[in-house]
């Protein structure tokens, strides 16, 4: 059983803005000492000695390495965390940082090259290509920037469409029931009939929501969700996501660039070259734009 340390404050620094950690550099959750082991629980609280089997997401000394020009390079280098269950994290970093490799090996979408990553009890090495083809599809939810929706199927076809790949009978009433329930959390009940080309921009975002919330997945990933669209649906989406986490208890862990997106979280953490140098409990704006600029200035 991995047992993941406490996370500790980086020495001469204090809380910030929004319970943000700040090292002694000054920056709000920005050096070494301040990021590595267990996610801070809601309200700020930090773990005693984290187990992973607790959390909902949990990597340990994860390190991917690939082959490029002769020479191996880690687009993630010994990377641990732990995620607890009912809370909403953002990825960030610059592009090329290692957030979206972050991303693909823990939704089981990429093998680690050594570290090992949970979700819940389930250790994702021991799975063969067919048992993470099935933990994907019963118990991760994918939101993406592009939405994937099939225009030949209706807007609860395509909410339902996980639970069809499953098994489930698509003349079993009980199917549609579920993904009217989830429509209905989503604002879209009454277009359940319709198709996706019948939708907004916002409305197909909404759907893609619904479909990765179907399934009533233990970790929900979201890969720029708001990054095409404009603010005020933006906005939308990320009530959709935080009332997913408030309200029926879901993890959210979303990789974005967008500081107003990631003050919806509970937590932000920063990659750089494939680590994670930094972390703010509670984001705001302002803070997070401050962490990005000096993760440009290094």
């Amino acid at each position: 059983m991995v047992r993941l340390r406490t996370v500790k404050r980086a020495a001469g620094g204090g809380a910030g803005r929004h319970g943000a950690d700040v090292s002694a550099g000054g920056a709000a959750g920005y050096g070494e000492a301040s990021v590595h082991g267990a996610v801070a629980p809601r309200g700020g609280a930090r773990y005693e000695d984290a187990f992973a089997p607790e959390a909902a997401l949990t990597l340990d000394g994860v390190t991917r390495s690939y082959r490029r020009g002769g020479r191996s390079v880690n687009a993630l280098d010994g990377v641990s965390l732990a995620v607890p269950r009912g809370r909403f994290l953002a990825v960030m970093g610059r592009s090329g940082s290692g957030k979206s490799t972050f991303l693909q090996c823990s939704a089981g979408l990429d093998r680690p090259t050594s570290g090992t990553v949970h979700i819940g009890g389930t250790d994702l090495a021991k799975l063969s290509e067919a048992g993470l083809t099935r933990l994907r599809r019963d118990r991760i939810g994918f939101i993406f920037q592009a939405l994937n929706l099939v225009p030949s199927l209706s807007v609860a076809e395509n909410t339902a469409l996980p639970l069809l790949l499953a098994g489930a009978r698509p003349d079993d009433p009980s199917v549609r029931e579920r993904a009217l329930r989830v429509l209905d959390s989503v604002g879209l009940r009454g277009r359940a009939d319709d198709a996706p080309s019948e939708l907004s921009g916002g409305q197909q975002q909404r759907v893609a929501i619904a479909r990765a919330l179907v399934t009533n997945p233990a970790v929900i990933f979201g890969d720029e969700p708001t990054g095409a669209l404009d603010p005020a649906t933006a906005t939308d989406v990320l009530t959709l996501l935080r009332d997913a986490v408030d309200k029926e208890g879901h993890t959210v862990v979303m990789v974005t660039h967008d500081p107003v997106a990631a003050s919806w979280t509970d937590e932000a953490i920063f990659i750089e070259d494939g680590r994670i140098v930094g972390r703010l409990d509670h984001p705001d704006p302002d803070t997070v734009a401050r962490t990005m600029a000096r993760l440009g200035e290094r």
